[in-house]
């Protein structure tokens, strides 16, 4: 059997959590969140190389071809592109049917931080030994605290010093259940990053979504290329169901292995993920970026884009000052993907040049900047919540972390 690893890179996330910064042909993956250089550039820079690696296949959208091609840079990589989005399954089941059936792919999300490297890199050869034995491998993130907003895989049987065969996947847990499989031990976070050889993923497509896998094997056929893209057939790939590759296949085999590793990972899925990574926080754990004033104000996310934002009195606040010229979002609601719904709720936070309206339950005050609305009525589960998404109308109060954006 081959060793050659093939990486296949998943870019074609929207990234509506962190709207309304990530949005359209800018989303997420394609941002300097942390750093100067996109989450995009930073996955392309640790992809492994060398003898046993190919070059990497970039699977995205057709709207974000031409981003990908520019922040490549001098990187050697072929695209294949997905006419619309089918979730992870179907994407990865585009990679498989292009793929040598002895070829080992390792699929990662674009969107993710890996701060240790070469940790990521060792757990690699060990997951490339089990996918060499037919086994569906996942890696698990060694769980440092009691997390609700991701799913858990339950470890079993040991596998040599590679990995442990999986006993069961955990839907994202209430805090209860995360306190004690944290306590329990054994349980890894869900990373969405896998290995398998390509003919033992197909097979087991085959045998749990054939629907999702003979659409996108067609889709691969009848599809056409533009120098170094493969464009997927758009009317073969619309028949393919839409669902994630966890549910379609990996909770599904009996053959699924997780190797574990801390790599100082974050799927960066919320505001208050991308606080806790800034750097350069102050005395205070105010994270600032560009033009800001905070006075009395603690643990605050900023992201001015260029305008001048004043906080006063304020704590555990994002502000998001869009630079895009769109619009400020005129919904209270949430909308599916996790973006803002245009046409629900009324608006109760409004900007004009950062002049901010603040509308809560018991005070409704207007200043340049923002300062402090009343913080009564925060319940004690929104504590553990993970979710200082964007909500650009409505200040949650059942959220740790409530942001606020502008359009500049």
């Amino acid at each position: 059997m081959s060793t050659e690893i093939q990486p296949i890179i998943l870019c074609g996330g929207a990234g509506t959590r962190l709207w309304p910064e990530s949005r359209g042909d800018r989303a997420k993956q394609f941002l300097p969140l942390t750093g100067s250089e996109s989450l995009f550039r930073q996955t392309v820079a640790r992809t492994p190389a060398g003898p046993h690696f190919t070059p990497p296949v970039i699977l995205c959208g057709t709207g974000h071809v031409a981003t990908v091609r520019d922040q490549m840079g001098d990187h050697e990589a072929a695209l294949l592109v997905e006419p619309m989005p089918r979730n992870t399954a179907a994407a990865i089941a585009l990679a498989v049917a292009r793929a040598d059936a002895d070829s080992l792919l390792l699929v990662m999300p674009s969107d993710h931080i890996i701060a240790d490297v070469p940790a990521f890199h060792a757990a690699i050869a060990k997951g490339a030994h089990l996918a060499q034995q037919d086994w569906l491998v996942t890696f698990g993130i060694a769980p440092d605290r009691p997390e609700t907003g991701f799913g858990y895989i339950a470890s079993g049987a040991a596998l040599g010093d590679d990995g442990f065969a999986v006993a069961r996947f955990v839907e994202k847990p209430p805090l209860a259940e995360a306190e004690l499989m944290l306590a329990e031990g054994g349980y890894s976070w869900n990373a969405g990053i896998f290995l398998f050889r390509a003919g033992r993923m197909r097979d087991a497509m085959l045998t749990h979504c054939r629907a999702i896998f003979e659409a996108a094997d067609r889709a691969v056929a009848a599809g056409r290329y533009d120098g170094d893209a493969l464009y997927a057939d758009a009317d073969a790939f619309a028949a393919a169901p839409s669902d994630s590759i966890d549910y379609a296949v990996m909770e599904k085999d009996d053959r699924v292995a997780v190797v574990p590793v801390t790599m100082g990972w974050s799927d960066l899925g919320s505001w208050q993920a991308v606080h806790a990574l800034a750097g350069g926080k102050d005395a205070d754990g105010n994270a600032v970026s560009g033009n800001a004033f905070l006075h009395d104000s603690h643990g605050n996310l900023v992201r001015a884009a260029g305008k001048r934002v004043s906080l006063v009195g304020m704590e555990g606040v994002a502000v998001i000052v869009d630079g895009g010229g769109r619009g400020a979002a005129k919904g209270g609601g949430w909308g599916a993907g996790g973006a803002p719904s245009p046409s629900a709720g009324s608006m109760s936070t409004c900007a004009a040049n950062i002049r901010w309206r603040i509308a809560s339950q018991s005070a409704k005050r207007q200043k340049v900047g923002l300062s402090r609305p009343t913080m009564r009525g925060l319940s004690a589960e929104g504590a553990m919540a993970r979710s200082w998404n964007a909500i650009s109308v409505s200040v949650s109060q059942s959220k740790k972390m409530r942001t606020i954006t502008s359009s500049a």
